[in-house]
C-alpha cells in the first residue's frame, strides 16, 4: 500500500513539476474557444433569456465538444442541465444546428436513429456553433429550459456574443 502512495506521489510531483515548467500560451489549442469568449457567449445568451423572462441552463462547450462554461439561472429545471450540454455536443460533434441534425433524422430521413448513437445525442432547436471572426468553429452552445423555440432564440443570441 505504501509503495501505491509514494509511486502516486511521486507521479503527481512529477506532473504537477511539468505543467508548471509550461507556458499557459503552449497548453492553448489554437482554434478552440478561450474561458473568455465562453464568459461573453454566456453573457449574451443570458441577456436574451431575461429579455424573454425565461429561465435557462446554458452550456458552452470547446472544439473538442467537451464542457467549457456552464450557467444555470435561478430556477431553471434541474432536468434541463443534462439537455443543454448535450444540445451543445450535438450541434459541435456534427458542425450543424441541433434543429438542422433533427430535421436530417426524422423518420424518412437519411439519419432517422442518429440519435441514439454517441451516448445520446439531443436533435431538437436549441444547439448551435460558435465560430471565431474568421468564421472557424470553435465551439458551441447549447441552451435548455422553455420552448423550443425560446432555447433557439437564447443559443442564437449566444452564439453571435463574440
Amino acid at each position: 500500500m505504501l509503495k501505491h502512495t509514494l509511486a502516486a506521489f511521486a507521479a503527481a510531483t512529477l506532473f504537477a513539476s511539468v505543467a508548471a515548467a509550461e507556458s499557459p500560451s503552449k497548453l492553448t489549442l489554437s482554434g478552440d474557444i478561450t474561458i473568455e469568449q465562453a464568459q461573453k457567449v454566456l453573457k449574451a445568451a443570458e441577456e436574451k433569456a431575461r429579455q424573454q423572462e425565461t429561465l435557462m441552463n446554458i452550456a458552452v462547450v470547446d472544439a473538442g465538444g467537451n464542457l467549457k462554461a456552464f450557467s444555470r439561472m435561478d430556477g431553471a429545471f434541474l432536468g434541463s442541465i443534462d439537455i443543454s450540454i448535450r444540445k451543445a455536443k450535438t450541434a459541435r460533434l456534427f458542425n450543424m444546428s441541433s434543429k438542422e441534425l433533427g430535421d436530417l433524422a426524422k423518420p424518412g430521413q437519411p439519419l432517422y436513429g442518429i440519435e441514439v448513437t454517441n451516448g445520446g445525442l439531443t436533435i431538437f432547436g436549441g444547439g448551435e456553433l460558435i465560430r471565431d471572426k474568421t468564421g472557424t468553429i470553435i465551439g458551441a452552445i447549447g441552451v435548455s429550459g422553455s420552448s423550443v423555440e425560446n432555447d433557439m432564440a437564447v443559443a442564437a443570441a449566444g452564439s453571435s456574443g463574440l
